[in-house]
C-alpha cells in the first residue's frame, strides 16, 4: 500500500510538469505599447500636444524635470522572454528637442514640421 502511495504522489509532482506546457496563459501588456512606425512621426519642434496626439499619453512625467516624458512599454507573454521598450521624449521651451531610448529617431526627425 505504501508503494502505490508513493507511485500515486510521485506521478502527481512529475505531472505538473507534463500538464503546464498545456495549460494556456496569457500575455500581460503594461504601459504603451509603441512601434517605430509611431516614433517616425516625431519632428524636432512638436507641442507636447502633437506628441500627445501622436503617441499618446506618456506613462510618467519626470516630477524634478517637467521637460521629460516617459513611454514605457513592458510584456510578459504566457511564453519566453519578457519584452521591455522605453522611449524618453525631452521638451525645450516646450517643443521637441531629442528623443532616447530602444527606438531610432527617423532620417527626417531634425527636419522641423512647417507651421
Amino acid at each position: 500500500m505504501r508503494i502505490l502511495l508513493a507511485l500515486a504522489l510521485a506521478t502527481a509532482v512529475t505531472s505538473c510538469a507534463v500538464i503546464d506546457p498545456l495549460v494556456y496563459k496569457i500575455d500581460i501588456p503594461q504601459g504603451n505599447y509603441l512601434e517605430q512606425r509611431d516614433v517616425d512621426n516625431l519632428r524636432v519642434g512638436m507641442t507636447r500636444d502633437q506628441v500627445r496626439f501622436v503617441l499618446g499619453s506618456p506613462v510618467s512625467e519626470n516630477i524634478f524635470r517637467n521637460d521629460e516624458w516617459h513611454y514605457v512599454f513592458r510584456m510578459k507573454p504566457g511564453r519566453g522572454d519578457v519584452i521591455t521598450r522605453a522611449l524618453t521624449v525631452r521638451f525645450e521651451n516646450d517643443v521637441v528637442a531629442s528623443i532616447e531610448g530602444d527606438f531610432k529617431p527617423h532620417d527626417d526627425f531634425y527636419t522641423p514640421l512647417e507651421s
